[in-house]
């Protein structure tokens, strides 16, 4: 599978809200997710990748999300996530704005980046 198609079918599961399943589909065994900011700014390996995407999905509740790209460049891809979400402490609404950035090796995600508009 080709960068090109992995990005492709990763944003086609993301459009359909299946980030958990894109997660397990493509990370490596050993992906490097690093967040721009928050207590888990890196997680090494597909089980804390998991493990950050299950407590982000039960701290937050989504009213919808945009889906943008992939942007190939490479074995490197960007994708802009815009999602309308409620914070579920203190019910604060909102409008978050990601690019992500992956960098594919041997099929799998090996790292992905995450890049947070203000």
């Amino acid at each position: 599978m080709t960068t090109q198609d992995l990005a492709h079918d990763l944003v086609a599961l993301c459009r359909e809200g299946k980030f958990a399943e894109a997660g397990e589909k493509y990370w490596a065994d050993d992906v490097l997710s690093v967040e721009a900011m928050g207590d888990n700014a890196e997680s090494h390996g597909k089980a804390a990748a998991k493990a950050k995407g299950d407590w982000w999905s039960g701290a937050h509740e989504v009213h919808g999300v945009t889906v943008e790209g992939p942007f190939v460049h490479g074995d490197e891809f960007a994708v802009r996530f815009t999602m309308d979400i409620t914070r579920k402490e203190g019910g604060q609404r909102l409008t978050m704005d990601e690019v992500a950035l992956y960098k594919v090796k041997g099929g799998k995600i090996a790292e992905e980046r995450f890049f947070y508009g203000g």
